[in-house]
């Protein structure tokens, strides 16, 4: 597993935990820091930044073009997922397109559902066409 994908790994479970606990990321990005030897990677604190700058946007547009799921309804884990994916596919010039779905698909694999990959592709895959009229 590259740094990268450790950095997406990492940031979707301080995002998980911070919603569990009903505390902001930072809260626990530091509580993670204090409380554990942990190294956390300069890019899960730049991803966990980014979805919080970005959350409300972002879960409009999960929101709006998940086919038949609230963001309430999905698996918290698939909801994070796609927070992540969906922050580095629309506000992080620095990784392809194509590598936000397939790395957010990929942890969905690891930690989700039978249905979740799936489901992930196809509405970050429908983010990824509308890109450029959902940013203008």
């Amino acid at each position: 597993m590259s740094a990268r994908s450790k950095a997406r790994r990492r940031a979707m479970d301080i995002l998980f935990e911070a919603e569990q606990r009903s505390v902001s990321p930072l809260e626990a990005l530091q509580a993670r820091r204090e409380k554990t030897d942990t190294v956390i990677n300069e890019y899960s604190v730049e991803i966990i930044e980014g979805v919080m700058a970005h959350g409300t946007q972002i879960d409009e547009f999960l929101g709006t073009y998940s086919q038949g799921w609230t963001l309430d309804r999905m698996p918290a884990v698939d909801r994070m997922i796609l927070r992540v994916g969906t922050w580095e596919l629309l506000y992080n010039e620095d990784v392809p397109d194509t590598v936000a779905v397939s790395e957010a698909v990929q942890l969905a694999t690891m930690l989700s559902t039978d249905e979740s990959p799936t489901f992930i592709n196809g509405l970050l895959g429908r983010l990824q066409q509308l890109k450029p009229t959902l940013l203008a």
